[in-house]
C-alpha cells in the first residue's frame, strides 16, 4: 500500500466516527514453476492488489472488496454501503473491532522471487531428476516463491503491516513401471536453509523403498508410524475445532475441557510464530499481535484459539491465534528405533482427500498417499496399496506411544488463487490402533 493511500484510508476512518471500519489491503506476487515428467511444464509470474473492507454501523454490517483499489473506488463502494446498511439485519453479538495497538518490528527477509531465479530452480530440479532416473522414476511437482505485503487499518487506531516471502519446493517422484509415488518437500522463509544434498538423500531413499513389491493389507487396527506431514494435517483439522468459533457453533469436542488431560502425555502442541524454521506471522488478519500459545501440554488441553469477535461472544480471553504456526514438541526416540520396535505395522507418508464425517467426534475419513509401507519385524519390507482410513483425530493423539527426537518443517500450499504457503514443525509419531477400513487396490 502506498503512503498516500494509507493516509487516506486512515483519514476515511476518522471522517466517519459513527462507523467502525476495518480495511485489509494485500499486495501479492508469485513466481510459480510446475514440472511434469522431469521437465518444466510452465512458469507463471503474476501479481495482484486486493482491498477488503468491513463496515459496521451500530450492529449492522456490510463488506466489500476491490481489486487494484484506488481511493475513488473505495469512496464509491463506501457510499453504496451506507445507502443499504440501515436495511440490513443487526448482529446482536457484535461489540467492537480489534483494539490491540501493540506492534513489533518487521523482521528482515529476502524477496525470494528475486533471490531464487528460474535458472536456480531448473538446475535444482534437473539434479533431482537425474538422481531418481536410474531407478525408473520421474519427478513432478511445484517450486513456488511468493512475496506479499499486508496492511490492516481500522477505526480503533490499528495500523499494522507485515511482509514476507515464503518459498516451497514439493517433489513427487513417480515410478514409470507401476506409478508408485513418494513425496519430498521443503518450505520456509528462505532457501538458505535448503540442504540439497540431504533433500536428495531422503528422496532417493524413499524411491529405493518404493521399488519393492506392492501388496494389499486387510482392514483392521494397526500400529502406524505417521510422518510429520500426516501429523501436521491431523492437527490442522483439529485446530479448527479448537477455535472459539467452533465452540460457539456447538461443534467443538473441547467444550468444558480446558485444563483436562485428553491425550497421551507425549502430546505437546503450541502455536509458535517464533519457531525459527516456520513461516513467521507477526499479526493475525485482524491485526492482533501473534504470540506463542500453548494449546496442548503433556496431553492436557490448555487453550482455545480466540479471535476478537468470538472473544466478545463467548467470553473467552482473546489471544488472536489461528493455528498458523503449529509446533509439536519432539520426543526422545529416533525414527530408526521407532521402526525397529514395530513387529507388524505401517509407515504412512501422507494423507489425501481427508474430510470430516462428524466434527464434534473429530471423525475423519481419507486415503493414504505417496508411499505407504509395510513394517515387519522392525523393517520396511513392501509397498502397500493406498488405504482408506476412518479415524477420530482425538484417538490418534490419545494413542501416541512415542515421538521422534527431532522435528522437520512441513510446508503446504493451496496451489490455487494466491498459492498461499503454510508451515508446521512436526516429528514422526508411533500410534497404536490406527483404523484401516479398506484397500483401494491401487497405488
Amino acid at each position: 500500500m502506498n503512503t498516500t493511500m494509507h493516509a487516506e484510508l486512515s483519514a476515511l476512518c476518522r471522517e466517519h466516527p459513527e462507523l467502525k471500519i476495518e480495511f485489509h489491503h494485500q499486495n501479492w506476487e508469485t513466481d510459480f514453476l510446475r514440472f511434469f515428467r522431469s521437465q518444466v511444464n510452465y512458469n507463471v509470474r503474476r501479481e495482484s492488489s486486493h482491498l477488503t473492507a468491513s463496515v459496521y454501523k451500530g450492529q449492522r454490517s456490510c463488506s466489500f472488496s476491490i481489486e487494484d483499489p484506488d481511493m475513488a473506488a473505495v469512496r464509491e463502494k463506501l457510499s453504496e454501503t451506507l445507502a443499504i446498511i440501515d436495511q440490513l439485519p443487526p448482529d446482536p453479538d457484535f461489540v467492537d473491532l480489534e483494539d490491540d495497538l501493540r506492534t513489533v518490528p518487521q523482521f528482515e527477509y529476502v524477496n525470494n522471487i528475486d533471490a531464487v531465479p528460474l535458472a536456480t530452480k531448473v538446475n535444482i530440479l534437473a539434479r533431482l531428476a537425474s538422481a531418481v532416473e536410474p531407478m525408473g522414476f520421474r519427478i513432478y511437482g511445484t517450486f513456488i516463491c511468493n512475496h506479499s505485503h499486508d496492511r490492516v487499518i481500522n477505526s480503533n487506531g490499528v495500523d499494522k503491516s507485515m511482509a514476507h516471502s515464503p518459498v516451497m519446493l514439493e517433489v513427487k517422484a513417480v515410478s514409470d513401471s507401476n506409478e508408485v509415488t513418494v513425496l519430498q518437500s521443503y518450505g520456509g522463509e528462505s532457501l538458505d536453509r535448503f540442504d540439497e544434498e540431504e533433500f536428495t538423500r531422503q528422496l532417493v531413499g524413499k524411491v529405493q523403498a518404493a521399488t519393492r513389491e506392492v501388496v494389499d493389507v486387510d482392514p483392521g487396527e494397526y500400529q502406524v508410524i505417521l510422518s510429520p506431514r500426516c501429523l501436521a494435517e491431523f492437527l490442522q483439522y483439529l485446530s479448527w475445532l479448537m477455535s472459539a468459533r467452533a465452540l460457539d457453533q456447538n461443534i467443538s469436542p473441547f467444550e468444558g475441557k480446558v485444563g483436562k488431560k485428553l491425550f497421551s502425555e507425549h502430546v505437546t502442541v503450541r502455536d509458535n510464530p517464533h519457531h525459527p524454521g516456520l513461516i513467521r506471522c507477526l499479526y493475525n488478519s485482524e491485526g492482533h499481535l501473534y504470540q506463542s500459545l500453548d494449546i496442548i501440554e503433556n496431553g492436557v488441553f490448555r487453550n482455545f484459539l480466540v479471535d476478537n469477535y468470538y472473544a466478545h461472544k463467548t467470553g473467552l480471553t482473546k489471544n488472536g491465534n489461528v493455528g498458523m504456526c503449529l509446533e509439536f514438541e519432539p520426543g526422545d526416540t529416533s525414527l530408526d528405533d521407532m521402526i525397529a520396535g514395530v513387529k507388524r505395522g505401517l509407515y504412512v507418508s501422507s494423507l489425501h482427500y481427508m474430510n470430516f464425517m462428524n466434527p464434534r467426534e473429530t471423525s475423519v475419513t481419507g486415503l493414504t498417499r505417496d508411499g505407504t509401507f509395510l513394517i515387519k519385524d522392525g523393517k520396511l519390507t513392501r509397498v502397500v496399496n493406498n488405504l482408506r482410513y476412518t479415524q477420530r483425530i482425538t484417538e490418534v493423539l490419545e494413542r501416541i506411544v512415542c515421538v521422534e527426537d527431532t522435528s522437520v518443517v512441513v510446508p503446504f500450499s493451496t496451489n490455487y488463487d494466491n498459492f498461499a504457503i503454510l508451515t508446521a514443525g512436526m516429528p514422526h509419531v508411533l500410534v497404536d490402533g490406527f483404523k484401516i477400513s479398506s484397500s483401494t487396490r491401487t497405488v
